[in-house]
């Protein structure tokens, strides 16, 4: 059986674990959804971080999603190294 460990980020720094907006998290998967065994929080976790990262638009994005994002800044630097 797997064990499960807690990783605080340190005081202070709330971009320590900038990956995802945890006030979100917390609010919308943690405080809300019980979880029956370590397997069945993994899954509903990374079912959340997908829907969250490629079908919610982000307002601070531009209302586009994480992954359209990513993917238009990715563009962006290919055509700029094309350029050089």
């Amino acid at each position: 059986m797997d064990s499960l460990k807690l990783d605080f980020i340190r005081p202070g720094k709330p971009t320590g674990n900038g990956h995802i907006d945890n006030g979100r998290l917390r609010d919308e998967r943690l405080n809300v959804t019980q979880f029956l065994f370590i397997d069945d929080a993994r899954d509903k976790m990374e079912t959340w971080c997908i829907d969250y990262d490629a079908h919610r638009p982000h307002s601070s994005l531009g209302n586009l999603t994480p992954s359209e994002f990513a993917g238009m800044r990715q563009g962006n630097r290919t055509s700029e190294v094309a350029s050089l």
